[in-house]
């Protein structure tokens, strides 16, 4: 059973990757079924949740509700399982590309923007043999029509990818998730973030002692401080002050809020 731990209202789920490829193993199984999806859970989120209740149902009603936060992962392994690994989108790619061969994981990579499928795809090429990438597409930065979303759905039906990272932004990408489980049949939905981003070489990552140490946030503050001087300022200070409420218990924090 999965150790579930409550941060303002969004239930987390305390998993290890082996954990994870376990479920997996269990979703692909049955390919004709709805998809599964897996929200990736941090502090931006869970302050815009407090701000728009919509999005705390979005989250909670993922398949997998990932702890996608450094305090968060040692609040998990201190209290709920010491085995638990972060489920940072950009990690979450690369354990699922080192796991591919052995269990026959496909991927279609949706999202980014102009060329970026096609530079994540050359990346992940590079670095692991054999990698099959059965499908990609850079949707443009509007709404698209019901004609060109249903023949979205078709291509994705039609190349059958066991996991599909959708890259739109949060929460856009949630919603997208959320709104295509049904049109979807059998794949694994993650929503991914940055990591268009990050692997098309739009944007430098953060080197990994600084992600281990939970200040990816303040590395991205200074090389985008007009974008996100707010998320990362603002919403960290909301967040501590309702998590110390939280835990004094001055307020409640439930799922269906």
């Amino acid at each position: 059973m999965v150790t579930k731990m409550n941060i303002l209202g969004i239930n987390l789920d305390c998993l290890s990757y082996a954990e994870m490829h376990e479920i997996f193993r269990g979703w692909l199984a049955d390919k004709s079924s709805r998809s599964h999806s897996l929200a990736l859970v941090n502090v931006n989120c869970c302050v815009s949740a407090l701000f728009d209740r919509r999005l705390l149902r979005l989250y909670n009603s993922a398949d997998i509700v990932g702890v996608d936060s450094m305090p968060f992962l040692r609040w998990a392994r201190a209290f709920y399982n010491k085995k638990a690994d972060r489920f940072y989108a950009p990690d979450l790619m690369l354990e699922a590309s080192r796991k591919a061969k052995e269990y026959g994981y496909t991927f279609f990579l949706y999202g980014g923007g102009p060329g970026a499928p096609d530079k994540m795809e050359e990346y992940l090429r590079e670095r692991f043999d054999g990698i099959n990438i059965v499908g990609k597409y850079s949707p443009p930065f509007r709404t698209l029509t019901e004609e060109e979303d249903q023949a979205v759905c078709d291509t994705i039906n039609a190349a059958k990818p066991d996991i599909l990272w959708v890259g739109l932004g949060s929460p856009k990408q949630d919603v997208w998730i959320s709104e295509h489980r049904e049109k979807i049949r059998g794949t694994i939905m993650v929503a991914s973030g940055a990591t268009f981003d990050f692997f098309s070489g739009r944007i430098k990552q953060a080197p990994q002692w600084i992600r281990e140490s939970g200040f990816e946030w303040l590395y991205r503050l200074t090389k985008d401080f007009r974008r996100l001087w707010v998320r990362y300022t603002v919403y960290n200070i909301i967040f501590l002050v309702m998590f110390g409420l939280q835990l004094t218990r001055l307020r409640r924090f439930e799922p269906t809020d």
